[in-house]
């Protein structure tokens, strides 16, 4: 292994403000969004040019990504620009994984980045060649997350269209069977006990389309008001507000050390059918469109639904046996999804036993 240089962030890189941006919640455009917590939408036009690294400015958790693509950033993160071509921002973000940018807190009411504390991190660069080696391991284990991924995408993307075909473009009012949504599920909410001092906590903004963004532990101590309800496999996380902006997800693993907030509803099967089928009913476009226009009929600061809502929406089917075998399908897809879920879990795990340890060069990387 080559010297590793000694170096300071800010050396290498500056930390660009992103800008206050409307709309990227329902644009079609080509260029992803990122807020502090991760990827929020897609514009029409990027800030960035190039792939590059997306470092959270604002808020309780202020996680770091990184996007392949051209992509803008509203106000609550930055964006790396490189100053100098001796840096592999791949390997650049996989360092700044390592490092606990949650506690570096300005000390401002809302918990905050200085860019100046950032730019005062040291860190070892080994040659350019080296980055690249190390990059290239860590993206490939990247690249089958991606995977796994991208098949739950089509296997949501089968449903959606089972949900269209049969329950919405061919629904007729003479058929026979009519069953309620409230018919399938109830909303729980129990209280959390806290039996331990760190707990992970979900705020909407915490799900988006079936994923759960957040796996980081916080001091009970420090949670806001509204974390809560408690959680358990199986079920559905789906937001009050403003429904069509996708902020749901499916918990398919022990959440014992999962709090939600009080503006995620909690659904839970009642048996009749499986909790597949109420998922993906429940996640479909037509579905969510609907909700939202029920959301912005009603008063409020935000355009928000009621469980109340929710079970009353109805599903016409033209059998019993239709409906169970749609209730069959979607019980396949869902396992599909859960199984790639748990490789993805594996995946990560073995990428977070590595990372620390190509980062430190206690494990050697030979140049490609």
């Amino acid at each position: 292994m080559t010297e590793w240089k000694e170096c300071r962030l800010g050396d290498l890189i500056t930390l660009e403000y992103g800008k206050s941006l409307q709309g990227y919640h329902d644009c079609q455009g080509v260029y992803p969004v990122y807020g502090t917590n991760g990827k929020i939408g897609y514009a029409n036009s990027f800030l960035s040019p190039i792939p590059s690294i997306i470092i959270g400015r604002k808020g309780a958790y202020r996680g770091v990504h990184f996007s392949r693509v051209p992509f803008s950033v509203i106000d609550t993160a930055f964006y790396v620009k490189p100053k100098t071509t001796d840096i592999d921002l791949v390997f650049l973000y996989n360092f700044l994984l390592t490092q606990d940018i949650n506690a570096m807190d300005s000390g401002s009411a809302i918990p905050s980045t200085d860019r100046y504390e950032i730019y005062e991190i040291g860190l070892a660069l080994p040659s350019l060649p080296e980055q690249h080696a190390i990059a290239s391991v860590l993206s490939s284990l990247d690249d089958k997350i991606d995977l796994l991924h991208r098949q739950n995408k089509t296997l949501e993307a089968m449903a959606e269209t089972l949900f269209r075909q049969w329950f919405v473009e061919e629904a007729e009012v003479s058929y026979e069977k009519q069953i309620f949504l409230g018919d399938l599920i109830e909303t729980v909410s129990i209280t959390h006990t806290f039996p331990k001092p760190g707990i992970i906590f979900l705020n909407t903004s915490d799900i988006y389309l079936g994923d759960v963004l957040n796996t980081h532990y916080e001091s009970v101590k420090n949670l806001p008001g509204q974390a809560k309800k408690s959680i358990k496999k199986d079920d559905i996380l789906f937001s009050e507000i403003r429904p069509a902006n996708g902020r749901y997800a499916y918990i398919d693993f022990e959440a014992s050390d999962y709090v939600v907030s009080t503006k995620l509803m909690v659904l839970r099967s009642k048996g009749i059918l499986s909790q597949a089928f109420v998922y993906f009913y429940l996640t479909n476009k037509k579905t969510t469109e609907w909700l939202q226009t029920l959301a912005e009929a009603r008063s409020g600061t935000f355009p928000q639904i009621t469980f109340d809502q929710l079970r009353d929406l109805e599903i016409k089917a033209p059998s019993d046996e239709l409906l169970h075998a749609a209730s069959r399908l979607c019980d396949g897809w869902l396992n599909k999804i859960k199984s790639n879920h748990a490789q993805i879990r594996i995946l990560e795990k073995m990428r977070d036993t590595l990372l620390p340890k190509l980062m430190n060069g206690e494990v050697k990387c030979l140049n490609h």
